[in-house]
């Protein structure tokens, strides 16, 4: 369905939502996308479109992302989830199924810790930081290996990101990303978890999101088989289908 853009500005921070409308007769809950350190809602295109067959569909574009203005002043992660809990709030949208991917995990998560009533669901796909890279080197290492695993069309889009994005604010974000306790914050949510990765995933490792979804009051583990760390964008059908599947079922058990 076509989708629209608006910018909206919170506390002097601008983001962006790209909004598709729900299809007749769908019931499931609006689906939020977040996009991870560095990238935009370009890397979303193909889950975001998927998904949007079934229910409605928003990727936000964070300040400094995505060829946004840059904050004036540097904003850690609770800082951002907040500003980013304003945006859900006038999506108008009952509560949403919040997808992040890779840093977008951690914006996701810590929103949900903050504003659980808009959130039914959490979904962190490739989530960081992986305690086997949780120094810049070792990022780099894991990203490096993520290349060769992409398609080139994959490549691109992070690439042509990165760029728009600029070295300060990427590193700025980074120090973040690396020090958020993201199995901490998740152990302290009730609202439900889903934990995705690709089963290729240099980044976000298996048994680095199987310790999340455990240690996750409410949570469960997907793993899509041959899958990178962008398999929203290369597997865009297989992610949807999972999310959907647990976004629309009554939790009660792992």
């Amino acid at each position: 369905m076509a989708a629209h853009g608006r910018r909206l500005d919170i506390g002097g921070l601008a983001f962006r939502a790209i909004e598709s409308p729900r299809p007749e007769g769908s019931t499931a809950p609006a689906a939020v996308l977040i996009h991870g350190i560095g990238a935009s809602h370009r890397y979303l295109a193909r889950l975001h479109e998927a998904l949007n067959a079934d229910t409605a569909v928003v990727s936000i574009d964070l300040p400094g992302f995505g060829g946004l203005p840059k904050p004036a002043a540097d904003i850690g992660i609770p800082q951002m989830s907040a500003a980013l809990g304003e945006v859900i709030a006038q999506l108008g949208h009952d509560q949403v199924v919040l997808v992040g991917h890779s840093m977008g995990a951690q914006w996701a998560i810590e929103t949900a810790v903050q504003r659980p009533e808009w959130v039914s669901m959490v979904v962190a796909i490739g989530p960081v930081a992986d305690e086997r890279h949780r120094t810049p080197l070792s990022q780099a290492r894991a990203l490096a290996l993520e290349t060769l695993g992409e398609t080139p069309s994959i490549n691109s889009i992070v690439f042509t990101d990165y760029l728009r994005c600029g070295v300060p604010w990427y590193l700025t974000q980074l120090r973040h990303m690396l020090a958020y306790p993201t199995e901490d914050k998740a152990a302290t949510l009730r609202t439900p978890v889903l934990v995705m990765r690709g089963g290729r995933d240099p980044v976000a490792g298996r048994d680095w999101c199987r310790r999340i979804a455990a240690r996750t009051p409410v949570a469960r583990f997907v793993e899509i088989p041959g899958g990178h760390h962008v398999v929203q964008q290369s597997s865009p059908r297989a992610a949807a289908s999972a999310i959907l599947f647990h976004a629309t079922r009554v939790w009660t058990d792992r």
